[in-house]
């Protein structure tokens, strides 16, 4: 059999990735981390049960940058989980399943997950 005469798939390097398939892999990616977050919700209740010592160790590391850079990001995973959960929910009524709407909501929650998070951080601090 002769492949000659077929075209060749592009190369990833060359591919560019439609925000709905970004979008349905952040959807994944954000379920895994939210998983993480509710196991170090855990350790830290576990932590509070503990006594103060406990308590106040954990509160220091999730106090530091690093801590804080991380549970930024856990509120984001899980605004972006539930905004694009909705999204889902959308579609399971058949509507926005057009691909300029699906391309246009894939935005939409991926703002409003940014927009969301900032206003949680905001009324935090």
């Amino acid at each position: 059999m002769n492949n000659n005469d077929r075209p060749l798939s592009p190369h990833i390097s060359i591919y560019r990735w439609p925000v709905t398939m970004v979008s349905s892999i952040l959807h994944r990616a954000t379920g895994i981390a939210m998983a993480a977050g509710f196991a170090l919700l855990v350790f830290w209740l576990a932590n509070t049960a503990n006594g103060p010592g406990a308590y106040a160790a954990l509160a220091a590391v999730m106090g530091s940058t690093v801590g804080r850079i991380l549970l930024v990001g856990w509120s984001w995973a899980f605004f972006y989980h539930l905004a694009n959960g909705i999204r889902h929910l959308v579609w399971d009524t058949g509507r926005g399943l057009e691909k300029g709407q699906a391309t246009a909501s894939a935005w939409f929650v991926i703002a409003a997950s940014v927009v969301l998070t900032a206003v949680f951080w905001m009324v935090l601090s």
